[in-house]
């Protein structure tokens, strides 16, 4: 239909250009309906937005749009979609420049397939580029596309996470201002908890996860979303054992460690909360943390009930605050104590999370100054005291209890007798 025009938006073009792999193609239909779509094929995606996917690739194509908030936060948008809506107000109520350039599909085959040393020219000479997206992306900008951002305070945290999957780029001054006056304007304390969590689990996992929380404190909606990690920035702690001193300073190492090692998601929430409680230390107390343990345990349920975190990250944040400490120090405990931090951390039951508990103590461990490439030894020491304990043939051990007249609680001391007596073998 010859009104109908489709172009190629967004992040595919902004990864293309940096030469990075291409995952998902996003497309634009300007001058089209939903009639036309569906006589064409495509089917729709949801109902609040006119959105469909392509009949053979899967691909979703949108009409263009503009929206407007009703409702503070992202409970209530107006959007407009229709024939009328050209290209340039599309790409005008986006977040980022870098994510506002467009192609005419009849170019973009081409564009993703031309080799990157000529992508760049080749997008110059067939971009639809209004509000100079490559200009920014070549000075490593992030910068806001217009005042349409304020609609939308999600875009605080996608600012923040472009920052921390681009640690290169710098947010443009007047774009921290926007959301510095977003922030202050109340616009945060109306998210939804579910797309908090979502923009903060993906910054999570970038590659430099502590430019995120950088740039939320910058603006002051870290304040707003995570007191509890805000309040740690210019908490002391021991030189000996932190020669950063600061405990924000302190997380946000331990967070890019966690990137460093490849961590999983559940591993970097559990680093993120590690510390919680020493926020809430008593100044007189500084830079001791006694008890921080379990007050960053009883923090990180609050945090995790608030954002709607999932289950197995909370569990495995709880275990890490609780026994970080310990688990540093096993290389001092004896048999029977090594025993009682397992079942603490729930090992004999649980057997494959001890390695994800560890790899958060490593990056504790690691996340400090001059320790980066410090080999973290509890890691391996404690994995060969879990094998010892688990060796034990506990069926055989019940069965012979049995013939002995024991039962109940008297039969699981034997087994626990056995794993003592298999770790002190070990320890010999």
């Amino acid at each position: 239909m010859p009104s109908l025009q489709i172009f190629s938006v967004g992040g595919a073009i902004r990864d293309a250009l940096l030469n990075q792999s291409v995952k998902d193609k996003d497309w634009v239909v300007v001058g089209g309906t939903p009639e036309e779509m569906a006589k064409l094929g495509y089917t729709t995606v949801g109902k609040d937005f006119p959105v469909f996917l392509h009949p053979a690739s899967r691909e979703e194509y949108a009409l263009a749009r503009t929206e407007r908030k009703t409702a503070p936060g992202y409970k209530g948008f107006v959007v407009h979609a229709s024939p009328e809506v050209s290209l340039e107000e599309d790409l005008a109520r986006r977040d980022l420049t870098i994510n506002a350039m467009a192609l005419p599909q009849k170019h973009a085959k081409a564009f993703f397939e031309t080799p990157h040393s000529l992508t760049s020219a080749f997008f110059q000479q067939h971009a639809i580029d209004p509000f100079h997206g490559l200009q920014d992306l070549n000075n490593k900008t992030l910068r806001h596309v217009t005042l349409a951002f304020r609609e939308d305070p999600v875009r605080i945290l996608r600012v923040a996470r472009f920052a921390a999957r681009f640690p290169d780029f710098q947010v443009a001054p007047e774009t921290l201002q926007l959301m510095q006056d977003m922030v202050q304007a109340g616009e945060v304390e109306h998210l939804v908890a579910e797309r908090v969590w979502q923009e903060l689990a993906k910054g999570l996992m970038t590659p430099k996860p502590s430019r995120m929380f950088e740039v939320l404190k910058a603006c002051g909606a870290l304040k707003v979303l995570l007191p509890e990690v805000n309040r740690l920035w210019g908490v002391p702690q021991r030189a000996e054992y932190h020669p950063e001193i600061d405990t924000g300073v302190h997380l946000m190492m331990v967070l890019d460690m966690s990137a460093q090692l490849n961590a999983s998601l559940a591993v970097r929430v559990a680093c993120l909360m590690h510390d919680l409680g020493k926020g809430t230390t008593p100044k007189e107390e500084w830079p001791r943390h006694i008890a921080h343990e379990q007050r960053s345990a009883k923090l990180l349920q609050q945090v995790c009930e608030r954002l709607r975190i999932p289950v197995e990250c909370k569990e495995l944040s709880d275990v890490v605050a609780r026994e970080h400490g310990n688990i540093h120090r096993s290389q001092d405990l004896n048999p029977a104590a090594l025993l009682r931090l397992l079942e603490r951390c729930d090992a004999i039951r649980k057997p494959d999370r001890m390695p994800d508990i560890l790899l958060a103590c490593e990056c504790d461990a690691r996340g400090r100054k001059g320790f980066e490439n410090e080999a973290y030894e509890p890691s391996v020491k404690l994995q060969e005291v879990l094998k010892a304990a688990l060796s034990v043939a506990t069926a055989g051990i019940a069965e012979q209890a049995q013939k002995q007249g024991l039962s109940g609680p008297a039969v699981g001391e034997k087994i626990h007798e056995a794993r003592v007596a298999a770790i002190a073998l070990l320890k010999a």
